[in-house]
């Protein structure tokens, strides 16, 4: 039976908001838990779909994982199977982080090709072409990459786009490889550190956690740790959002707004007022309706294209004429076509979209592509006369633990609604 969500227009969203651990993390650190034999113990968990179904991809392989509450607790066992390939490989994107952990460990690797959001193309020849400099033959076979080396050593590796997944593979087979790897071009996302911290924290050896340049000297052996995830910061700057397009107030915590520096002066520049509370928060209030800025995603520390959707319906309900212009996935303006189903004033040429602020949307039945834009449509709604359907939230439910009791909790009338959408 599928569900949608009744999203009641005209709410104005006031009061306070926690953040959990990072989806863009936590995955990753559970696929680097194949690195080390033994028990490793992962807090701050997001309970949304993604985590079990990591859980399941790491069943697969030999582990044992339990996830209770916030907590996964991952056993890995001294034999691993180098075949990653379950159901639940795809259907989501992280997936394939299993294969650098694989390739280091156990030097050969099949994966499933992932799943996940339908925002566009996101080849693996990144992936493939680290761990060939590294030493591992690496193809597309029968759906899956297969990886195979007879060792690894350490290699000069330079990202043509400082691609986070191809980052983070390279990185985790390179922790095992014979010698020195340097990682040129990296991405700097605050997942990144997040992933270094927990692998050095295991007895890696990583030296520019943050930077462009990662180099990693190899080690024989990781043991096992317990690690935090850090705080959400794409659901953290959703809340951000929700204050500026409700004109409303809210206060968020459990995120380092730093991580958010460039969200927050753009949220600035439209009107709003921005209080930050040292690395465990920021409060956002919209007095009066937000005003048009112009927003290009990049990768970190631009403007991530996660939050591409939220620019959009922002820019749809602010004063004057916004430019959007998205360089990093070339599907993500399939949002703009459920905007304009909710009577937003947007057109689209090739990386830019042109969105000219209307006083208030009109309601409809709308479909969410990915989780990113099934929030935006759920922000829109609330922006709308009428009530707003919104459907396919299974996506939502994805990357927002307890989306709509927090939204509720701020003052939203929203309702989960179970049935089948009327297309006629």
């Amino acid at each position: 039976m599928s569900e949608h969500f009744d999203v009641h227009g005209g709410a104005r969203l006031v009061g306070e908001v926690d953040v959990v651990g990072a989806k863009n993390s936590v995955l990753k650190l559970m696929a680097a838990a194949l690195l080390a034999e033994g028990t490793t113990t992962i807090t701050n968990c997001p309970q949304i779909l993604d985590v079990p179904l990591m859980g399941d991809v790491l069943r697969s392989v030999g582990c044992e994982v339990v996830i209770e509450g916030d907590t996964a607790t991952i056993t890995t066992p001294a034999e691993l199977s180098h075949r990653a390939d379950s159901p639940a490989m795809g259907k989501l994107r992280a997936s394939v982080c299993v294969l650098g952990p694989l390739v280091g460990r156990l030097k050969q690797a099949v994966v499933a090709l992932p799943g996940g959001d339908a925002i566009g193309s996101r080849p693996l020849d990144m992936h493939q072409n680290g761990l060939r400099k590294l030493g591992a033959t690496s193809t597309i076979e029968h759906g899956c990459v297969v990886a195979k080396a007879e060792t690894l050593v350490g290699a000069q590796i330079w990202l043509d786009f400082p691609s986070v997944g191809a980052t983070e593979n390279i990185l985790m087979a390179a922790v095992l490889a014979e010698g020195t790897t340097v990682i040129d071009n990296a991405a700097r996302e605050p997942e990144i550190a997040d992933i270094c911290t927990m692998l050095t924290e295991m007895g890696a050896k990583i030296e520019g956690a943050g930077t462009s340049t990662l180099t990693v000297h190899g080690v024989e052996k990781l043991h096992p740790t317990e690690h935090r995830v850090i705080g959400d910061r794409i659901v953290g700057a959703t809340w951000a959002f929700a204050a500026s397009m409700t004109r409303g107030d809210i206060t968020v915590r459990g995120v380092n707004p730093h991580h958010l520096d460039l969200v927050l002066n753009k949220l600035q520049l439209a009107g709003a007022d921005v209080e930050t509370f040292g690395d465990k928060g920021f409060r956002v209030v919209q007095p009066e309706r937000p005003k048009a800025v112009d927003w290009v995603t990049l990768p970190y520390p631009g403007f991530a294209t996660d939050l591409q959707p939220f620019a959009v319906a922002l820019s749809a309900v602010s004063e004057g004429t916004s430019m959007i212009t998205e360089n990093v996935y070339e599907a993500r303006f399939r949002f703009i076509e459920e905007m304009v189903r909710l009577s937003g004033d947007a057109r689209t040429d090739g990386h830019h979209a042109v969105v000219r602020g209307v006083e208030k949307l009109s309601s409809a039945p709308v479909w969410a592509s990915d989780i990113r834009a099934g929030a935006g449509l759920v922000l829109a709604g609330l922006c709308a006369d009428g009530v707003t359907e919104v459907w396919d939230v299974f996506h939502i439910d994805r990357g927002y633990p307890h989306f709509v009791e927090n939204l509720n909790r701020l003052g939203a009338n929203i309702k989960r609604v179970s049935g089948e959408p009327d297309r006629s």
